[in-house]
């Protein structure tokens, strides 16, 4: 089993452009049966689940003692992303929707498969995996705040506060309650373990099925929204690059350990585009291109990706000195 975990990990990123192929081929040739909008929610909701049950609860501890990195963590997703983001909103349109779509993907860090790319990419997953529950919790109390002082007023025309607190329950809280107890089992009886150890193989092929249920049902929308995906590609490009170099800065600033460092980077860089997707889709009288256009980072993230995995660990390789 650990094989095979281990075989899904290191061909993750393949599996998920396969996904992704499949999906855009039954969007285009038959986008009558592609709308499986009705599926994300509890597709997430398993992308979760399997993403708690790898943090011991006991391990939370973890992610609350090295407040070195959860500060660095907080630091770098939450005031000096923004502050970037910040930056590049005056190079989009001023139209309320597509801005609500790029902040919505780009304000929010990665919980779930930055996991394994940071693993993947030599960096300390298993630092960056305890403080995910902290990371998740700390963006959705953000993330309204954030819209508020970025739109404005129209952020009280896009967004209903009870549309955040729904999701947070139905995506965040019952997962994490599940997973706990589950835990909780695996501890007092070998079934439990053995449940456990078998849905630790999900976290990626239920990362595929998600992109698969997202994509094939976005794809039909894409008809007349050409020119506004053209406009986000060229800010999700500039983010891809210089988010990196943030994370890397503000490791040396905290002068984190080399594996510690490269899983600032990844947490940096990596946007949560699949959770945050449901809260698109709840917005009252939604625009067809908020979807498009959160998908269409998700993509470059993949690919992004990539060049990360192999990079990083080259040019992360030394502690930093004392500033």
């Amino acid at each position: 089993m650990d094989n095979l975990r281990t075989l899904l990990e290191t061909r993750q990123i393949s599996i998920y452009f396969v996904a992704t192929i499949l999906a855009l081929l039954v969007g285009i040739m038959v986008p009558q049966i592609a709308d499986f909008q009705w599926a994300i929610n509890p597709a997430l909701a398993l992308i979760l689940f399997v993403t708690f049950l790898q943090v011991p609860v006991t391990g939370l501890k973890k992610g609350l003692s090295d407040l070195k990195f959860l500060t660095a963590l907080l630091i770098a997703n939450f005031i000096a992303i923004p502050l970037l983001i910040a930056a590049l909103l005056p190079l989009l349109p001023p139209d309320p929707f597509i801005l609500l779509a790029v902040l919505l993907v780009l304000l929010c860090p990665c919980i779930d498969y930055v996991i394994t790319f940071s693993h993947l990419g030599q960096a300390d997953s298993r630092l960056l995996l305890s403080s995910t529950p902290i990371l998740l919790i700390v963006q959705i109390l953000l993330l309204p705040i954030y819209l508020k002082l970025f739109l404005g007023n129209s952020f009280v025309e896009l967004i209903q506060v009870n549309t955040f607190i729904h999701a947070f329950m139905q995506l965040i809280v019952i997962p994490f309650i599940f997973a706990a107890i589950l835990q909780l089992w695996a501890t007092r009886s070998n079934s439990g373990k053995q449940i456990t150890n078998s849905l630790s193989l999900l976290p990626v092929p239920a990362t595929a099925l998600v992109l698969f249920i997202i994509i094939a049902s976005v794809i039909p929308s894409l008809k007349g929204q050409t020119v506004t995906v053209l406009q986000v590609i060229p800010i999700y490009i500039a983010f891809a690059i210089l988010a990196p170099v943030i994370g890397w800065i503000i490791g040396r600033l905290f002068q984190l350990n080399i594996p510690a460092n490269r899983a600032l980077v990844f947490s940096s860089s990596t946007r949560n585009s699949l959770v945050i997707l449901p809260l698109a889709l709840a917005i009252p009288g939604y625009n067809s291109v908020i979807p498009v256009i959160i998908i269409t980072q998700t993509l470059i993230e993949l690919i992004s990706q990539l060049v990360y995995i192999k990079i990083i660990p080259k040019l992360i390789t030394k502690i930093p000195k004392e500033w």
